[in-house]
């Protein structure tokens, strides 16, 4: 991309224009789910030069058909501990404490749960010389006007190519009928290689599956944001590789790693972009005022979606507006991009990890 996308000087003329300077180029598309990473730390490093980052929940929204797959929803369900402590002694703090323990515990017990539903399923593998396709349908929400506009629902198909690397064609996207290309990340003028910036099926089967060594290896790698939560950033980075197709036991390995990061809780009120209510998990990013909640099945345990949306009042919107959300409606493994799987090859997401 050049360096300015649009074309215009790099002086800056207001929030409109230096958005609009940070967007892609529109002719092609980049990397999904995880190049939405790499836009958001962009802009939020831009709005914490303005020093208004508390005011600013931006991440990830620069391009909305881009980046609703990333998350989204609509009002918070608070999580209460459900324990009343007696007696004027008590210390304030240790409540607050004592109750974030309490609610930590039900997310946990459900993600190991979820986890050990996933590792007894059997799921497709894929070679290097395919595509995973994924069929979703997502939104999000356009920030160039100052304030959260949410844009319509659209259906999105990809086709991600498996081959090692580095590629500088990363796979095709079709959105309303309209096919793309999609581009290796910003930077990478030799193209994007298989890790955490493209998680290919065979670099997600070399992941540890020990869920200990496995969140010490997210915390390690990936990229650090100084004005970002850690934790959140994991947090984020584990929603990012969910909907994609991975062997079982990675997955499950993924949900017990995050049952172990601090700040994690339930979301009974979790739906995704279709309305399909499942069971939530959630965290909560308190710089920026927002929350990402990933929805799973409520029979099987299957990713269903993801969702965001600002947990107090912002100058983009009210608490409860809602920034993004996906559903994940298929999956399956292609010969070559634009090809939709066989029916031997594709699933219903309802019934994969």
């Amino acid at each position: 991309m050049k360096d300015n996308a649009t074309g215009a000087s790099p002086e800056r003329h207001g929030d409109r224009e230096e958005i609009a300077r940070l967007l892609p180029a529109p002719a092609d598309w980049d990397l999904p789910r995880e190049q939405y990473l790499r836009h958001k730390d962009l802009l939020m490093h831009h709005i914490d030069h303005d020093q208004v980052a508390r005011t600013r929940p931006a991440r990830r929204l620069l391009r909305p058909a881009v980046l609703a797959p990333a998350t989204a929803l609509v009002l918070a369900c608070a999580v209460t501990a459900g324990i009343t402590l007696t007696g004027s002694d008590r210390d304030p703090a240790g409540t607050a404490a004592t109750r974030a323990a309490t609610d930590m515990q039900p997310a946990a017990a459900l993600l190991n749960r979820i986890s050990d539903a996933t590792e007894t399923r059997t799921g497709l593998t894929v070679r290097d010389d395919q595509f995973v396709y994924t069929r979703e349908k997502g939104n999000g929400a356009d920030l160039t006007s100052g304030k959260a506009v949410l844009g319509p629902l659209v259906d999105r198909e990809e086709w991600i190519a498996q081959a090692p690397g580095p590629l500088r064609t990363l796979g095709l996207i079709r959105e309303d009928g309209e096919t793309s290309r999609i581009n290796a990340e910003l930077g990478d003028t030799d193209g994007t290689p298989a890790g955490l910036g493209r998680p290919t099926y065979r670099w997600l089967s070399s992941l540890p599956t020990d869920p200990d060594k496995l969140l010490a290896y997210l915390y390690a790698k990936t990229p650090d944001e100084e004005s970002r939560e850690r934790d959140q950033e994991v947090f984020e980075r584990i929603g990012a590789l969910l909907g994609g197709m991975m062997p079982p036991r990675t997955a499950a390995a993924l949900y017990r790693a995050a049952a172990k990061i601090p700040g994690v809780t339930p979301a009974p009120q979790a739906r995704d972009a279709i309305g399909r209510k499942g069971l939530g998990i959630a965290r909560d990013d308190t710089r920026y005022g927002m929350r990402d909640e990933w929805v799973f099945d409520e029979k099987n345990f299957a990713f269903l979606g993801s969702r965001s949306y600002l947990t107090k009042d912002t100058t983009y919107g009210k608490a409860g507006t809602l920034l993004s959300s996906r559903a994940e409606l298929e999956h399956g493994v292609a010969d070559e991009a634009g090809r939709r799987p066989a029916d031997a090859e594709r699933t219903q997401a309802e019934s994969r990890s």
